[in-house]
C-alpha cells in the first residue's frame, strides 16, 4: 500500500495521454516511413528463375523446344534416383523417386516460370531497323507465350542500359513493345521488364519517369509498369559517397521495383576477378548479394541470384558434371535466402527443378512439425519465436508456390491449411477455421 493508500498496480501512469500523445506526433513521419518504405513481403508467388533468351531466337515454339531439351539432359543426367542422387549429393534421405517425377510433371506443364527476352548483352549491338522489327515482333510474341498451356506466369524484356551511349536505343525498344502490347490488346498482368546496368539512383529516377510517361501517352493505369533493377556494377552496391546505392534505388523506385538481379559475370569482371574464377559463389558476389539482401529486406522487392556460364552439354559425364555443379550452386543460394536466379541453357531447368524440389522436401519434415508445435504452444528442443514461425510458414509456403510440396501435405504434417499458412507467412492475422 503506497502512502496515499492506493495500491500500486492500481496507481495512474506515469506517463499521461497528453505525453503520449506528443510522441505519437513526433514518431508520425517515421511510423508513415515505415508503413510506405518496409510493406513487407506481398505473399504472392516467386518464380524460382529467370530465363534468358536472345530477343531474335524466341519464336513460338520457345517453350516446347526448352521443356524437350530439358527432358533430353535429365535423361543422361538422372534418368532414376540412383543417378539423382550422384548430382544432388547434399539432398540426404530425401525421397528422389518423388523428386524426379514432380520434375517430369514441371517440365510438362510449365517448364518455364519466367521469361526475359534479350535485348542487351545477349542480343548485342544491330542495325536500329533489325532491333525495331525484333522488338515489334516480341511484342506479338509475348501475349502468345504468356496465354500458353504451359507459358510462363512472368514474363518481359531486358532492354539496353540508360548509360548515354544505349539510352535512346533502349528506351525505343521498351517504347515499340509496350506499344505493339496494348496494340494487341490490355497489358498483360505477367509484364515485366528488367532495367540492366544501374549505376545511380539517378537512373532508376529515370526509369520512373519512363514508366509514367508511357503510363500516361497509353491510358494506362498509374502504377502498371512495373520493373527489376539488375545489380551488376560496383556502383550500385557502393556509391561514390560510401552508401549502399542498391538501398536508395529501391526508394527511388517505389513499387514499381519488384526485384533486385545479380549480374554475375559484369559484377565479377568489374571487381578485376579473372574469368576462371568468376561465379556467383565467389566472394566478390556473395558481399553483393549480402548488400542487396539488407536492402531489399521488409520491402516487399524481392532478390535474384544470378547465372552459370557452365552449360550442361558434350559427353554424358560432362553433361552430368555440369548438372551437379549448378544444383549445387541452387542449392546454395536457396541456404542463403535467395529463392530465384537466371536459366540460360534448357539443362539448367533440370538441375533447377532437381535441387529446389529436393531442398523444400528435405526441409519439409522439420519445419511443418516446428510450425505445429509452435502453433500448439509444445516446448522441445527449439523454441521458436513469432518471427521464426513466419520462417517456417514462409518456407512451406514457398515450397508449395513452385510444387515441390503440396498443400494436402502441409495440412497432414503441420495442420494448417492454405489460408493460414498465407497469413502466418506474412504476419498477417490468422482466419478464422
Amino acid at each position: 500500500m503506497s502512502a496515499d493508500g492506493t495500491s500500486p498496480t492500481h496507481a495512474p501512469p506515469s506517463l499521461s495521454s497528453g505525453f503520449l500523445d506528443e510522441l505519437d506526433h513526433d514518431l508520425a513521419d517515421a511510423d508513415a516511413l515505415l508503413a510506405d518504405r518496409y510493406p513487407g513481403d506481398p505473399g504472392t508467388r516467386q518464380p524460382v528463375h529467370t530465363v534468358y533468351v536472345n530477343a531474335d531466337l524466341a519464336d513460338s515454339g520457345l517453350i516446347d523446344r526448352w521443356a524437350a531439351g530439358a527432358r533430353e539432359v535429365l535423361a543422361v543426367a538422372a534418368p532414376d534416383p540412383a543417378a539423382a542422387a550422384a548430382v544432388l549429393p547434399s539432398a540426404g534421405d530425401v525421397d528422389l523417386r518423388t523428386v524426379l517425377s514432380l520434375v517430369r510433371a514441371k517440365l510438362d506443364t510449365e517448364p518455364i516460370e519466367d521469361l526475359r527476352l534479350d535485348f542487351e548483352d545477349g542480343y548485342g549491338s544491330r542495325p536500329d531497323d533489325e532491333e525495331d522489327r525484333d522488338a515489334a515482333r516480341i511484342a506479338t510474341l509475348l501475349p502468345i507465350l504468356l496465354a500458353g498451356p504451359h507459358g510462363p506466369a512472368m514474363a518481359g524484356i531486358r532492354f539496353k542500359s540508360l548509360e548515354r551511349p544505349t539510352r535512346r536505343r533502349g528506351l525505343r525498344t521498351l517504347d515499340l513493345v509496350v506499344r505493339g502490347l496494348l496494340a494487341a490488346g490490355p497489358l498483360p498482368a505477367g509484364f515485366v521488364v528488367t532495367l540492366p546496368k544501374v549505376t545511380s539512383v539517378d537512373q532508376v529516377s529515370a526509369m520512373v519517369k519512363v514508366c509514367e510517361e508511357l503510363e500516361r501517352v497509353h491510358a494506362l493505369p498509374a502504377g502498371a509498369l512495373r520493373f527489376e533493377i539488375q545489380v551488376e556494377t560496383t556502383q550500385a552496391i557502393l556509391g561514390a559517397d560510401g552508401d549502399a546505392a542498391v538501398a536508395g534505388m529501391i526508394g527511388a523506385a517505389g513499387p514499381r521495383c519488384v526485384a533486385l538481379h545479380y549480374g554475375t559475370f559484369d559484377y565479377s569482371a568489374a571487381c578485376g576477378v579473372a574469368a576462371s574464377e568468376q561465379s556467383l559463389a565467389h566472394p566478390v558476389a556473395d558481399h553483393a548479394k549480402a548488400v542487396m539482401q539488407v536492402a531489399a529486406a521488409g520491402t516487399g522487392v524481392r532478390l535474384s541470384d544470378g547465372s552459370t556460364n557452365v552449360m550442361p552439354i558434350g559427353s554424358p559425364d560432362e553433361i552430368r558434371a555440369a548438372v551437379a555443379l549448378h544444383a549445387g550452386l541452387v542449392t546454395r543460394s536457396l541456404r542463403a535466402a535467395y529463392y530465384q536466379g537466371w536459366d540460360m541453357h534448357p539443362g539448367h531447368l533440370v538441375s533447377r527443378y532437381l535441387a529446389t524440389y529436393a531442398f523444400y522436401r528435405q526441409g519439409l519434415p522439420a519445419a511443418a512439425a516446428r510450425l505445429l508445435a509452435y502453433l500448439n504452444k509444445q516446448s522441445g528442443g527449439v523454441v521458436d519465436e513469432p518471427a521464426t514461425a513466419q520462417a517456417l510458414a514462409a518456407f512451406l509456403m514457398r515450397g508449395v508456390h513452385c510444387g515441390a510440396i503440396d498443400v494436402a501435405e502441409v495440412l497432414d504434417q503441420a495442420g494448417v491449411r492454405r489460408a493460414t499458412l498465407d497469413a502466418m507467412a506474412r504476419r498477417m492475422p490468422v482466419p478464422a477455421t
